[in-house]
């Protein structure tokens, strides 16, 4: 998934605005968007948008955030969505894999109870928003089968830590999020799933979008998060490969595969080596988006 868009559960506006958006991924969001008065008829529009979305063709992947395992809340969310049949949920303020485990234990008896199979709703985790979730996010390696990837949060830790700001007057973060930032990418590898980028909440700022989108690229990330739909189209042309990458990485592929026991192939007077295959192997996968 290259683009995962922020829809507020209760506006049916912004829900329908959002379908036309582009992006790869709806995230129908009952957290933070929504006010806590608002949260009962909230997941009632979330489980009534979900079965809309999921019928119509082709269709985004569907995610809906649930509130945090800590509020209490999180049952109340499954029990009005999983009938609904979401690809997904995005469970925010994880600590690590003992998290993944708990939100697979709830996703398992409300599927046998809704007769979905076992392991059908994924779960994506954000992996940074409380302190404590930064010394375990190297632990979701091996959580659940559901792990589809792992993104971080740069708001809630803010808040969390006391901090008066995440970003410095450019735009760009500030070392504690930048440390979040890196140990969502590592977990995420240790893990072997996709990482993906945190949102970027300026979305008038089109010039710090793309760059941050750039840096995320050539970090590793695979994606990013949206809060506006004006950054989809900015975050599927920076995410997609152009066909310069793509060829490159099919001549590497193609190298190797015509010395399957080198360690070294030489293409154009550039040597690459097993991790330059390994890279290549990636980048050519992303040659197929999500679809439905």
């Amino acid at each position: 998934m290259r683009s995962l868009l922020f829809v507020p559960a209760d506006s049916p506006r912004k829900l329908e605005k959002a379908v036309t958006s582009g992006a790869d991924a709806l995230i129908v969001d009952l957290e933070d968007s929504v006010a806590l008065e608002n949260k009962a008829p909230a997941r009632q529009s979330a489980a009534g948008f979900v079965k809309e979305a999921l019928a119509a063709k082709p269709r985004p992947y569907i995610l809906v955030r649930v509130n945090g395992l800590a509020t209490g809340l999180t049952d109340a969310d499954l029990d009005a969505v999983t009938p609904a049949r979401p690809d997904a949920i995005m469970l925010p303020k994880a600590e690590g894999g003992t998290s993944v485990v708990h939100a697979d234990a709830k996703l398992a008896v409300r599927e046998a109870l809704n007769d979905l199979p076992d392991g059908h709703i994924k779960v994506l985790p954000i992996a940074t928003e409380t302190a404590v979730s930064l010394f375990v996010a190297g632990t979701f390696a091996g959580a659940s089968a559901r792990l589809i990837g792992l993104t971080w949060g740069a708001e809630d830790l803010s808040a969390e830590l006391g901090a008066h700001a995440n970003r410095d007057p450019q735009g760009r973060f500030l070392d504690p999020y930048r440390l979040a930032r890196a140990l969502c990418l590592a977990g995420a590898a240790a893990a072997q799933v996709p990482a993906i980028d945190t949102v970027f909440v300026d979305f008038r700022d089109e010039q710090g979008f793309r760059r941050e989108c750039e840096d995320a690229l050539r970090d590793g990330f695979t994606g990013k998060m949206a809060i506006h739909p004006a950054q989809v189209p900015i975050i599927n042309e920076v995410f997609t490969p152009n066909a310069e990458a793509l060829a490159r990485a099919q001549a590497i592929v193609d190298a190797f595969a015509k010395n399957p026991g080198a360690g070294v192939v030489g293409i154009g007077g550039v040597m690459y080596d097993r991790p330059h295959l390994a890279r290549a192997v990636r980048l050519l996968e992303r040659r197929i988006e999500p679809a439905s």
